[in-house]
């Protein structure tokens, strides 16, 4: 026959295994709630990297101080590492807007121009913004703007406010944010009020 105590000392031992597994399942679950391992500016830099090329759609609008409403126009980007690229308007009209290296190309009703950002520091500065974010270039970043980065690898911004006195005296910030290796939105707003908002959706137009 089983003695009390040898029944006692069963039903602590199990009692003891019941508060374990109940222990291991409370860490287990504040793991799985836990958020994802913040990003610093060097892996979201390496994170983005990852994409070489891509093609997106875009629609964006420009706010404009003294306007009721906001300028709406729609189109496709498209990158290629290390330093090209295209954004190309489809409405309210047709235009399109290339850069590689330092060059830069302007379309529009048929009429053709060809600049040199070297001479156009402020604008370098923007375009390097987009194209040091798309192909996870820092200096190429930390060159024009103070880079701040939150989120994680499921969500994340990108702040830059412009350090180059040529930029700063038009643009006020920029926030660049994704998911993973994809942009997702650019917002920019420039001194004396003004502002764009750009929501992008990966894939090439009409997919």
């Amino acid at each position: 026959m089983t003695s009390g105590s040898k029944i006692r000392r069963v039903r602590e031992a199990l009692a003891g295994v019941r508060r374990l597994r109940a222990a291991l399942l409370l860490v287990l679950a504040g793991l799985l709630a836990a958020p994802a391992w913040a990003l610093d500016l060097n892996e979201l830099m390496a994170l983005l990297a990852q994409r070489r090329s891509g093609e997106a759609r875009f629609t964006e609008q420009r706010y404009v101080r003294g306007l009721d409403g906001p300028l709406d126009s729609a189109g496709v980007l498209s990158f290629t590492a290390p330093d090209k690229l295209v954004r190309r308007t489809l409405t309210p009209r047709p235009e399109s807007m290339e850069v590689q290296g330092n060059v830069l190309i302007l379309s529009r009703g048929g009429r053709t121009r060809t600049l040199s950002l070297d001479a156009m520091p402020e604008l370098q500065g923007m375009m390097e913004a987009m194209r040091g974010t798309l192909s996870g270039n820092a200096p190429a970043l930390l060159r024009y703007f103070k880079a701040d980065v939150k989120g994680d690898a499921k969500a994340w911004t990108l702040d830059l406010m412009p350090t180059l006195p040529a930029l700063a005296a038009q643009v006020r910030s920029l926030r660049l944010s994704g998911i993973g290796s994809d942009v997702r939105g650019i917002e920019m707003e420039f001194i004396g009020g003004d502002r764009s908002v750009m929501n992008i959706v990966p894939g090439p137009a009409g997919s």
